[in-house]
């Protein structure tokens, strides 16, 4: 579509929905935000979609929020904040209900909001190459709108063990944590994705949204009340000095004042 997403779908009516900006290592940034969050709202509409893939060109899957995006929230002012923040917000609520099924197909990196993208898939496979990690805090920042979603995936007990401390983690950890359902080598990502698919294609459309639906209703509460919370705690985030030093210091390519260790 050359706005950093493609969009296909094939006769079976299967939607390969594809992160396509590889020079940042397929970051989201505004306009891909307002892209899937359209394209999430339109698929609920169509009927011939039966499932979505979603994965990344180039074999990376996503590495979190654009910098560029987030640089110049910093310069922004408090009203651009909150809106930047509810757009990436927004476009994770429309993911995470879209009433078909949305499988994740994770290889490459997993980094920051790319873990957000990983957590709103009803099923996310991943190549045994594929690293991952909430690097928020590397920043100056915190894992803030994608938090709800990586909370109902991992559960606080395994979520506070990569919550807060930015580490890289392989595939089986991320199966450990439930961030993933299978880990396969990458020449076994496509048939894994395709088993995965396969079930739909003989169930009725309707009864699988509705039992889509049920399943959130039942599992942890994300609504508007926590969605804006998260909204709140991201603007503040922005606002911080810690944040200004940290994307300063990862576009300049040094360490943040802050940083004694050698880290990963």
């Amino acid at each position: 579509m050359g706005d950093g997403i493609r969009i296909e779908v094939d006769t079976r009516g299967i939607a390969s929905l594809v992160l396509d900006n590889p020079a940042r290592k397929n970051a989201l940034n505004a306009t891909m935000m307002d892209t899937l969050m359209a394209f999430a709202e339109d698929a609920g509409r169509r009927e011939e979609i039966r499932a979505v893939v979603l994965s990344g060109a180039e074999g990376t899957f996503c590495a979190g929020g654009d910098l560029t995006w987030m640089q110049a929230q910093i310069e922004a002012d408090a009203k651009t904040r909150r809106r930047e923040a509810r757009r990436l917000a927004h476009m994770l609520r429309a993911l995470n209900e879209m009433p078909v099924p949305l499988i994740g197909r994770i290889e490459g990196v997993a980094l920051g909001g790319g873990v957000g993208m990983a957590s709103v898939c009803d099923v996310a496979i991943a190549s045994d190459e594929a690293r991952f990690g909430l690097t928020e805090t590397r920043l100056g920042l915190i894992p803030a709108t994608i938090s709800p979603y990586v909370m109902a995936r991992m559960g606080e007990a395994r979520a506070r063990r990569v919550f807060m401390n930015a580490r890289i983690f392989g595939a089986e950890e991320a199966r450990d944590l439930d961030l993933v359902a299978r880990v396969v080598p990458v020449s076994g990502l496509d048939d894994a994705i395709e088993a995965e698919v396969a079930p739909y294609l003989s169930l009725p459309r309707g009864a699988v949204g509705r039992a889509k639906r049920l399943t959130r209703a039942l599992g942890p509460t994300i609504d508007s009340t926590v969605i804006e919370a998260t909204i709140d705690r991201l603007a503040e985030a922005w606002e911080s000095a810690e944040a200004r030093e940290g994307i300063a210091a990862f576009l300049e390519k040094r360490k943040p004042a802050w940083a004694q260790g050698k880290g990963e």
